[in-house]
């Protein structure tokens, strides 16, 4: 990753929401790297990646102080993916895990989704190991286990407040 060799602290990130119409050429080209990087090659997953939903989604960009992607993640609008809201695609480098940037990153997005859809559920479908992890920002499972391009997955709801 080179810039990010340099250990940074939390407080020195910057998270930004856009529209996917916001997004510059290189933003976009980092985004789907990123998600290449990780889903594709790393998990050895071939699955559709560019589905259709980019577009009407939101995204949550987590950049070093340097300015490169060291988190993303999609928020999908009711309707689109699934009857709820839902926080999809989330990444890091496997380079930068253990740093606890995917703990900011979904805070931060369950923080960003419970803003701009107020008083409603959100909805995500998770890796059945990282079930623990979603469990910890509230998120109860509430399906049995299924296989999901090839991983196995649950269906989690995070009740609103």
């Amino acid at each position: 990753m080179g810039k990010t060799d340099n250990l940074w602290a939390l407080t020195e990130l910057s998270i930004s929401c856009i529209a996917f119409e916001e997004f510059s050429a290189v933003e976009l080209l980092g985004v789907l790297k990123l998600r290449q990087d990780v889903f594709v090659l790393e998990q050895a997953c071939l699955y559709e990646d560019i589905d259709g939903i980019d577009e009407q989604s939101l995204h949550l960009l987590m950049k070093s102080p340097a300015g490169e992607l060291v988190g993303y993640c999609r928020i999908v609008p009711p309707g689109v993916k699934f009857e709820l809201v839902s926080i999809g695609r989330v990444v890091t480098p496997l380079v930068l895990r253990g740093r606890t940037l995917g703990t900011e990153l979904m805070r931060q997005a369950v923080l960003t989704t419970q803003q701009l859809f107020p008083g409603q559920d959100i909805e995500i479908e998770a890796q059945a190991h990282l079930e623990e992890f979603y469990n910890r920002f509230g998120f109860q499972r509430v399906s049995e286990e299924f296989m999901l391009d090839g991983i196995p997955h649950v269906q989690m709801i995070l009740a609103s407040v």
